[in-house]
């Protein structure tokens, strides 16, 4: 609050009823002033109270990003109100990280994708299921807009053949799409000779087969009680979706849920580190605080880089960018993994040998852990799948 803020006359707290001799409350902080303000009053004190929490905001991220280690030391040193606290600094990362990421737009727009100098034009809904096109990127806008416009009942060869005749396309082009057309085609055979393929190969074709021998079957050919649930959970979803479909569910979802992942790895990463520090100079407290705050680092250089690439994507028809875009990925990603041992270092305050010895161990470790960790969730997130 303002400090020009008039004084209550009566000395009691409104909030705990302790006396107050100065301006705040020694019992519970709060300021005694005139609690019935006028608008400009609530108009000014909310711009105070912004202000002050950008500031420590800003202050916050400058530090995290390029003093590894100095929001750490300066928490547990007591220096904790110019700062963000770590655990409500983890939340706001996390939240605007995962948020912004799935805000993203794909790569995907109006239906067409592009894949290697190619651009695919999905089939329209209704044609025939072999009916796939590929168009080059040098055909132009009014030859894709006439295809798109011609009637859905018109096969795909009739409209490039009309196409032909009304000038629109070349006769060259028009040999060439069908070509392409051929190659959609043999895809398309191949899908099918393939689409007993599942992400997860079993033997049970329907969950009508698992079931049947479940009940059924020779004692051998029963599942455990466990392998059952799992194998039926697989079907279940197999049989309700199809391979895009689950593909686009099983990423919103573990996009969705990794921040629990994250959040529940976090204690193990700083049990790692207590194990490799000395029990009486610190505890596992310490370790957590430096845990939310590298956490914080790594999930803000992750919407850096995600938010970069979106913008240099916007113009990656210039050479330039990709260059721009291909560099400032690089030079992210190798900061994200030598930002650690500098961080390290500086909070420990063993050698540097001994830190790179240490980190590197505490490296390896945690890249197994996150990679069991990460493989059950991804389980976990398919045959969770609604």
């Amino acid at each position: 609050m303002s400090k020009h803020d008039s004084l209550r006359k009566d000395k009691t707290c409104l909030n705990c009823n302790y006396v107050v001799d100065k301006r705040f409350c020694p019992n519970c902080g709060q300021e005694n002033t005139e609690s019935r303000k006028t608008f400009f009053h609530l108009f000014v004190h909310f711009f105070e109270d912004l202000t002050h929490y950008e500031n420590a905001f800003w202050k916050t991220i400058k530090n995290l990003i390029f003093r590894p280690a100095s929001l750490s030391k300066e928490y547990l040193s007591g220096k904790r109100m110019s700062y963000l606290a770590p655990v409500r600094l983890y939340i706001f990362v996390s939240f605007v990280t995962f948020f912004l990421i799935s805000m993203l737009p794909s790569d995907e727009n109006n239906g067409v994708k592009k894949e290697k100098g190619l651009v695919t034009f999905e089939a329209d809904k209704g044609s025939n299921s072999n009916e796939g096109l590929y168009y080059k990127d040098k055909l132009d806008n009014p030859a894709k807009k006439s295809i798109k416009s011609l009637p859905k009942k018109d096969s795909i060869v009739n409209k490039i053949n009309l196409l032909r005749k009304k000038g629109i396309i070349s006769k060259k082009e028009a040999d060439s799409l069908r070509n392409y057309i051929k190659i959609a085609n043999k895809e398309k055979s191949i899908e099918k000779e393939n689409k007993e393929v599942t992400f997860f190969k079993t033997k049970y074709k329907t969950v009508s087969a698992l079931d049947s021998i479940q009940k059924f079957g020779k004692p051998s050919e029963k599942l455990s009680p466990i392998k059952y649930w799992f194998v039926h959970k697989i079907l279940l979803v197999e049989e309700k979706y199809s391979k895009e479909e689950i593909k686009e569910k099983f990423i919103e979802s573990f996009v969705h849920n990794l921040p629990k992942s994250l959040f529940i790895y976090m204690p193990l990463f700083a049990f790692i580190l207590w194990l490799f520090q000395d029990k009486k100079k610190w505890y596992y407290f310490d370790h957590g605080i430096f845990t939310l705050h590298y956490f914080s680092f790594l999930l803000l250089g992750i919407l850096l880089i995600s938010v970069g690439n979106y913008l240099l994507s916007l113009l990656d028809n210039y050479l330039i960018f990709r260059i721009i875009d291909y560099i400032f990925t690089t030079v992210a990603i190798i900061y994200m993994f030598y930002y650690f041992f500098p961080a390290h270092h500086r909070f420990y305050g063993d050698s540097r040998g001994l830190t790179i010895l240490k980190g590197t161990i505490i490296f390896f470790i945690n890249i197994f852990f996150i990679f069991v960790i990460l493989t059950l969730f991804a389980i976990y997130t398919f045959i969770n799948i609604h």
